[in-house]
């Protein structure tokens, strides 16, 4: 715990410095193009577009709601994958930053982060259009997801301080990703569903974080529910394990960084 008051304070005294690398983190990532910010919400609805063309004549055809069942799995994946690969190179794009000032290196990795939860709160937006669009309604337990959000926030700063770690040590790791989020993607259940699989299977599937995520939503918006109080503790385990992970990565080669940048 003092170690995230010390991050905290230190994030604090260089909050000029964090909120210019947020901004530039999400202008970069639209230089240059003539639709701008627009794309974020462009862009998961073609996604969606082509997954549903592709899945729903498979897994589609007797399920209500499959397009935002599959919406509410493409949107907690995508901000999972584009804040790890955003936080795993944090480090090697701001070499030419932190090798000339004293300042915290894991504020790179948390610029990263907010830049990416900025660009999915905005798909957001679009989520919800759809659920009224398909009939799902709103209600006033969709509140309540604000918990998985900030579980999937804390599990990616985590995650991206252990990535951005290795990612200096070995470049390898980049690659390596790339098949491991691939993997992940079919281990998430994001097109399909788990009803051909045993009831001990469905329960195997809560080992991957990123699937616990994504039942949280599907269980608020698809079965009007609010998952039991076990999961709402895998939830929390999954962001935890990530983040004091990552933090003790970081404080025990924080030194070792600048000799291999």
């Amino acid at each position: 715990m003092n170690l995230l008051k010390d991050i905290a304070k230190r994030v604090k005294k260089d909050q000029f410095l964090f909120e210019e690398l947020v901004k530039r983190d999400f202008k970069l990532k639209y230089k240059r193009t003539v639709l701008g910010i627009g794309w974020s919400l462009l862009s998961p609805v073609l996604q969606l577009l082509v997954m549903s063309m592709v899945f729903s004549r498979f897994f589609g055809r007797t399920m209500n709601h499959y397009i935002i069942y599959l919406f509410s799995g493409n949107l907690i994946f995508s901000y999972f994958s584009e804040s790890t690969n955003q936080g795993m190179t944090a480090l090697e794009s701001n070499a030419h930053i932190f090798s000339k000032i004293n300042v915290p290196k894991y504020i790179f990795v948390l610029s990263k982060n907010v830049s990416s939860l900025i660009n999915f709160l905005l798909t957001l937006i679009v989520y919800f259009i759809f659920v009224i669009a398909d009939g799902v309604g709103l209600h006033w337990r969709y509140f309540t997801l604000i918990y998985p959000v900030l579980c999937l926030l804390t599990f990616n700063i985590g995650m991206g301080l252990i990535l951005s770690a290795l990612h200096v040590f070995f470049k390898d790791i980049k690659y390596l990703y790339s098949i491991l989020t691939m993997l992940l993607m079919y281990l998430s259940a994001v097109f399909y569903t788990l009803d051909k699989f045993t009831p001990l299977q469905q329960q195997l599937f809560y080992i991957n974080p990123v699937f616990s995520y994504i039942d949280y939503f599907r269980c608020v918006v698809l079965r009007g529910a609010i998952p039991p109080l076990w999961h709402h503790g895998v939830c929390l385990l999954h962001a935890l394990l990530a983040l004091f992970g990552g933090l003790a990565i970081y404080h025990k080669y924080n030194y070792k960084f600048l000799y291999y940048i």
